[in-house]
C-alpha cells in the first residue's frame, strides 16, 4: 500500500530536521577535535577533522537535493516553506563550520612541532571553548524551536569578538616581540580569526531560527564588537583607541 502523501511530506519534513542535525553533530565535533588538535600538538587528532568536513559538505547536498525536491513536488506554503528554505540557510552555514574548522585543522598540522607560550595557548582555548557553547545553544534553539535560546545567542556575539580582540592584540604583541616565530604566530592569527567567524555563522543561525519561528527578521542591529579592523598599534585598550 502506497504511503499517505500528507505522512509522506511529513516524513519528508523530519528528514531535513535530521540530517540539519547530523551536520550540527559533526560540526560540533569537527570543532572540537580542530582545537585540541591545536592546542596538543596533536595532528593525527587534526587528520580526523578533515575527515568530519567531507561528510559535512556531503550532507550539504543532501539537504539542497531534498529541499528542492519538496518545493518541486510539494509546493509548499508557509511556515513549511519557511522551514524548507531555511534549512537551506543553516545547511550553508554549518558547511561553512566545516570549512573553518578544517582551516584550523590544517594550521593544526603545519604547526604540529612548534612550542607556543601557555598564555596565548589558554586565550585560544577560551575563544574555542566561546565558540563552542554558541555553536551548542544554537543548534538546540534549532531542535527545539527555541527562540529565546536563538535570541540569547545572537546577543553573546560579541562576547566571542572581545575574546579575539583580546587575542589579535596579544598575538600581534608576540610577533613583534618574537620575529623568527611570526610563521607561527600568523598560523595562530589566523586559527583565532576562523574561531570568530564560527561565531558568526553560529550567530547567522540563531537569525535565521528566530525568522523561522516568528515570521520575521531581528530588527536589532547586530551586536559586534570586533576591533581588530581598526587595529594598527600595540597598546589596543579594547575600546577602539590606542
Amino acid at each position: 500500500m502506497a504511503e499517505h502523501p500528507v505522512k509522506a511530506y511529513e516524513g519528508e519534513l523530519k528528514s531535513l530536521d535530521t540530517m540539519i542535525a547530523q551536520m550540527g553533530g559533526l560540526a560540533e565535533q569537527a570543532l572540537g577535535q580542530a582545537i585540541d588538535a591545536l592546542y596538543h600538538r596533536d595532528p593525527g587528532l587534526a587528520e580526523i577533522t578533515l575527515e568530519k568536513d567531507r561528510k559535512i559538505d556531503a550532507l550539504e547536498r543532501s539537504v539542497d537535493e531534498l529541499a528542492i525536491s519538496i518545493i518541486a513536488r510539494r509546493a509548499p506554503v508557509a511556515s513549511d516553506l519557511r522551514q524548507i528554505i531555511n534549512a537551506i540557510r543553516i545547511a550553508v552555514d554549518l558547511e561553512r563550520i566545516g570549512d573553518l574548522s578544517k582551516n584550523i585543522a590544517k594550521r593544526a598540522i603545519a604547526i604540529a612541532t612548534e612550542a607556543r607560550p601557555t598564555q596565548v595557548m589558554t586565550g585560544f582555548l577560551h575563544i574555542g571553548e566561546a565558540a563552542m557553547r554558541q555553536l551548542k545553544d544554537v543548534l538546540d534553539a534549532y531542535s527545539q524551536r527555541n527562540a529565546g535560546i536563538a535570541l540569547k545567542v545572537w546577543q553573546q556575539d560579541q562576547d566571542i569578538d572581545a575574546m579575539y580582540n583580546s587575542l589579535y592584540c596579544e598575538l600581534l604583541t608576540a610577533m613583534m616581540e618574537e620575529p623568527q616565530s611570526a610563521g607561527l604566530y600568523a598560523h595562530l592569527l589566523f586559527s583565532a580569526k576562523n574561531i570568530e567567524r564560527i561565531g558568526d555563522h553560529a550567530t547567522n543561525i540563531a537569525e535565521t531560527i528566530y525568522f523561522l519561528i516568528h515570521g520575521k527578521t531581528l530588527d536589532d542591529e547586530r551586536p559586534k564588537s570586533d576591533m581588530t579592523s581598526r587595529t594598527l598599534v600595540l597598546g589596543y585598550n579594547g575600546t577602539g583607541k590606542g
